[in-house]
């Protein structure tokens, strides 16, 4: 009886021994990770420490002073009291240099520096793959090259007439709206009709997307992508795919973005399914320009390995989205500045209404001949850009034109 007792002692210790190796080991690891990330955080403040910013917590970074509400406002405020750049730390050691004078500006885009992939646009890969939006390099290249014939000049000028269609069936629903309510929230309204521009002249639709019910909850699970995005921006805890994936909002995030594929999805099987139909191919062949679509597929066609089904995806998934959505604020922004300046409003009024007439479609011709109205719009982007922000990540030190400078990343 006395050997199995001790046959199970050496056992225990021996188990004993190699849980307590891996437990200094991992703590070991634990403390080379502390220190690491010790040194990169003093190496940064190091870096931004020519850039004035208000304090920022070790951990925590600036998170704090950010409501959710309240974002855009405190970065005005900063921006007016830190000339041209100022360091914004979100977490620990992460931080971004926010740029805005125009020298800074024109410094760091004269440049071919790559995405900044490993900050806010990889959170977005999940919802629209690495289309042209978040390619870099030869890829970006080869994509860009393929589809500049989609936006040939030639090619926009019968689309005037698909979008003059679509802002009439847009306006006919709110002056029904109007006469039961004295108010109207016009931004979805408006992506409603700039997906119905874009399905219709990039993507060959036939249908109506602004009474299409699948197309509504495509608009409201790019709504929900967005608001997502920022609420994950901000914690640094969802930063992590597989603890966000284990949350209710990474949850919602994976269902939104179902949603959002299963819309783009079914645009590609629609098209697939109109070219088999006999002498549809060849009379799209024959066409001086195609779609955007109709050149991602024929590419695909002629030349299997160019363009895979994923990248096939992603380019449609970037599409649909910046193509419609960018432009809906845009547009939503500019009747916003309008509405803030009647007299601006007034006379963009008057100059399209003596060009126009009564009841006139507004054609190609007729762009050039609206000055005032083209300078309000052009203000009105100036002002509120749909996309404020873009990121790159330095791959050489750049010096700004006050001799302050900052090296690559590492």
């Amino acid at each position: 009886m006395t050997e199995p007792v001790l046959s199970s002692l050496r056992s225990l210790g021996s188990i004993s021994g190699l849980l307590l190796v891996a437990s200094l080991l991992s703590l070991v690891l634990l403390l080379l990770k502390a220190a690491q990330l010790y040194l990169k955080r003093q190496r940064l403040l190091k870096v931004f420490e020519q850039f004035l910013s208000p304090p920022s917590h070790w951990f925590y970074g600036h998170s704090r002073e950010f409501q959710e509400d309240q974002e855009l406002q405190v970065l005005l405020k900063w921006a007016e009291k830190f000339p041209c750049a100022f360091p914004r730390w979100l977490w620990g050691t992460r931080a971004h240099l926010m740029v805005y004078d125009p020298d800074y500006m024109k410094a760091v885009l004269g440049r071919s520096d790559p995405k900044a992939l490993h900050g806010s646009y990889r959170l977005t890969v999940p919802w629209i793959g690495y289309g042209l939006l978040l390619l870099n390099g030869q890829p970006w290249f080869e994509h860009r090259r393929m589809l500049t014939p989609a936006f040939h000049y030639n090619i926009l000028k019968p689309y005037v007439g698909t979008m003059a269609d679509s802002a009439r069936v847009m306006l006919d629903k709110w002056e029904e709206r109007i006469s039961q309510n004295s108010h109207l929230e016009i931004f979805e309204h408006v992506s409603l009709m700039t997906l119905d521009t874009i399905m219709k002249c990039a993507f060959s639709y036939q249908g109506s997307v602004q009474t299409d019910r699948s197309s509504q909850s495509y608009i409201q699970a790019i709504i929900d992508l967005k608001n997502l995005f920022y609420s994950r921006l901000r914690n640094v805890f969802y930063h992590n795919d597989h603890l966000y994936g284990l949350t209710a909002e990474g949850r919602r995030n994976y269902r939104a973005c179902q949603a959002a594929h299963e819309h783009t999805d079914r645009v590609i099987r629609l098209r697939k399914a109109q070219l088999q139909k006999e002498g549809e191919l060849e009379k799209v062949r024959q066409k001086r320009h195609l779609d955007f679509l109709d050149i991602l597929l024929f590419s695909r066609m002629e030349n299997g390995s160019s363009l895979s089904d994923k990248d096939l995806r992603a380019e449609v998934d970037t599409f649909m989205f910046e193509g419609h959505d960018t432009t809906a604020s845009g547009i939503s922004w500019i009747l916003y500045a309008l509405a803030s300046h009647p007299e601006h409003q007034q006379r963009c009024r008057e100059e399209i209404q003596s060009l126009l007439g009564d009841g006139a479609s507004i054609t190609w011709d007729h762009l050039d001949q609206m000055p005032y109205t083209t300078m309000c719009i052009k203000e009105a982007l100036r002002l509120y850009p749909p996309v404020p922000g873009i990121g790159r990540e330095l791959s050489k030190p750049i010096t700004f034109s006050d001799g302050r400078s900052l090296p690559k990343v590492h």
